[in-house]
């Protein structure tokens, strides 16, 4: 079979390639598909815009609710096959601009608009509650002194401080630690205080445990969504925080 020179060229681009149909191997359809018992299990999923295969606790699952809307499961839980996407503001936009969800779902689907925006809020919902539930188990701690004992003796799995916080004072606290521990900064002075009932919290350490690692999977979840390389852990507004961190 002859072939014509030149036709095999591509134009280049730099968004993230969609997966042609057959590749998307967790897309909803109705019809019966030979993998679809395995399509889901195992620790692995297939993002349906890179076609890279990740842990899933670290992308983001999508279902297709009965009248077609885009749903996103961030606790990957609802019923139904589920698209996935990785955890990438540019994968997101890609997957809702280029029309990946409809590709996946083998059919028209209604994508919303301000999809990023919804799955920023629920991911700052997912914390808020995931760091109150750990602080009436005893797990968590706020302030500059009760959090830096715990980082001190080793006992934190997660440090949380407040992404408008003082860059100097979140960095003195950070000097205490023993080894290497994950730190994020998700959330702001105002509403970290709201979660311990304070009118603002700064730093905020959890105890290692499930808890501990589903904040900071969620933490890695919402930084990965925001615009900016590491927007997650910058604390870019430390306007008048110089003075108020040290007993936060």
């Amino acid at each position: 079979m002859s072939t014509r020179p030149g036709n095999s060229r591509r134009r280049a681009t730099t968004e993230p390639a969609l997966a042609p149909p057959e590749d998307l191997e967790f897309g909803h359809t109705d019809l019966p598909r030979p993998d679809d018992d395995a399509a889901e299990s195992g620790p692995l999923r297939r993002c349906v815009v890179t076609r890279e295969r990740l842990a899933k606790e670290r992308m983001i699952r999508f279902v297709i609710a009965p009248d077609r809307a885009v749903v996103p499961d961030l606790a990957a839980r609802l019923p139904g096959r589920g698209i996935w996407l990785s955890a990438a503001r540019n994968v997101v936009e890609t997957a809702r601009l280029r029309g990946a969800f409809a590709k996946a779902a083998r059919g028209p689907v209604s994508v919303p608009p301000d999809l990023l925006e919804m799955l920023q809020a629920a991911l700052v919902r997912r914390i808020s509650e995931s760091l109150g539930l750990a602080r009436r188990a005893g797990q968590a701690v706020a302030g500059f002194e009760k959090a830096r004992e715990w980082l001190r003796d080793g006992r934190v799995g997660v440090v949380i401080q407040a992404a408008d916080g003082s860059p100097e004072e979140r960095a003195r606290f950070l000097s205490s630690a023993r080894g290497t521990v994950a730190v994020h900064a998700p959330l702001s002075a105002e509403a970290l205080g709201a979660v311990f009932g304070r009118d603002r919290a700064v730093h905020v350490v959890v105890a290692p445990g499930a808890l501990a690692e589903r904040i900071g999977l969620d933490c890695t979840r919402l930084g990965g969504l925001a615009p900016g390389p590491t927007a997650n852990d910058k604390g870019a507004n430390d306007k008048g925080a110089n003075d108020k961190d040290a007993g936060a």
